[in-house]
């Protein structure tokens, strides 16, 4: 009989020593130290052995070894998701896998895109942000199949990637960022929007345009209605829209002061040479603006000039026009003495 207790006792021995080491590699929490927190991002596309040193240099995981024991045991190393992960302090190999695995610590970010932005500038917030590819997001924005795809009248997406604040996963596919931003314009350009365009007659397309004048010009929201206003009479008395966006577009989005001889430059977006509106969108513009376009202040204003703090002056008549255009003059000659100070 003392053999098999001697077996026995070894066995148990055994028992209790791998579920101790099991312990140890699966369920022993890691402590951060003075730390509550630690966080890492992971690249989409990147390999394991890249992630794993990643929870390393971090100091998320206690011991890479142990870590890849994890892994291959529980299985499913090839389906960890990119993103921006945030573990508190006392994790176990275990719950920082699964949590990779299965996305479950995976934190959203919040991008604030600005108004009239386009998609280079757009693109560009979104890789600072999350770590798209932004070459490959302004590739699809700018690809006519994408926007057949969405059913867009225009080549492009461009008047259409919503400016808003999204809650995005770092590291996303372009195509799925997108393919929000495209939800986010149909959501708000509702049913209701689209039968006061077709009151107005126009389409989504020339609705998305024109306010994308609107949010060119515009600075303060109060104006925005009134602008629109101004567009809308230059239209019904066959004017040309004269609107300094439609120049900016051409200027490669690099802003810069519309000069005398840039109104000559011969493209169909350039509302001095041609009437009507331009073929597309010039910018992306928020809601305020569509919304503005598709109801503007009801005045006659035809003419308006910045005040140079922001706002502008309106004027029903070319010799109010002028007199405005002079105090705008004024306004920037008294600016710049103030900047060059004393002699």
């Amino acid at each position: 009989m003392k053999p098999l207790r001697i077996l026995t006792a070894i066995a148990a021995l055994a028992l209790i020593g791998a579920a101790i080491a099991g312990y140890i590699v699966f369920l022993a929490p890691h402590e951060f130290g003075n730390e509550t927190e630690r966080t890492v991002f992971i690249r989409r596309g990147q390999p394991f052995t890249s992630i794993v040193d990643s929870l390393a240099d971090r100091g998320i995981i206690a011991n890479p070894t142990m870590f890849r024991i994890v892994a291959k045991v529980l299985g499913g190393a090839e389906r960890v998701q990119a993103g921006k992960y945030r573990f508190e302090n006392g994790v176990s190999h275990m719950d920082v896998f699964l949590a990779l695995r299965d996305g479950n610590a995976n934190q959203l970010v919040k991008v604030s895109i600005p108004e009239g932005s386009r998609p280079r500038l757009q693109a560009r917030l979104f890789a600072r942000a999350i770590g798209i590819d932004s070459a490959r997001y302004v590739a699809l924005a700018y690809d006519p199949e994408v926007a057949r795809d969405y059913d867009i009248e225009g080549a492009s997406l461009e008047g259409y990637l919503l400016p808003e604040t999204y809650m995005l996963r770092w590291g996303m596919d372009e195509r799925e960022l997108i393919a929000m931003q495209m939800r986010a314009f149909r959501a708000f350009f509702s049913d209701s929007l689209k039968e006061r365009a077709r009151q107005l007659g126009w389409s989504v397309h020339e609705t998305v345009t024109f306010a994308s004048i609107v949010e060119g010009e515009a600075r303060l929201d109060a104006e925005r209605p009134v602008i629109a206003g101004v567009y809308h009479n230059r239209l019904r008395k066959g004017m040309k829209l004269e609107a300094d966006p439609t120049i900016q577009y051409l200027f490669d989005e690099r802003p810069r002061r519309v000069l005398y001889e840039d109104l000559r430059r011969d493209s169909p977006y350039n509302t001095y040479l041609y009437a009507g509106l331009p073929p597309g969108p010039v910018n992306n513009p928020g809601k305020a603006s569509i919304l503005a376009s598709l109801s503007p202040a009801s005045h006659d204003y035809i003419f308006f000039v910045a005040t140079g703090k922001g706002g502008h002056w309106f004027a029903s008549t070319y010799a109010q026009h002028v007199s405005n255009v002079r105090k705008y003059r004024q306004e920037r000659s008294r600016q710049w003495r103030e900047q060059k100070g004393p002699a």
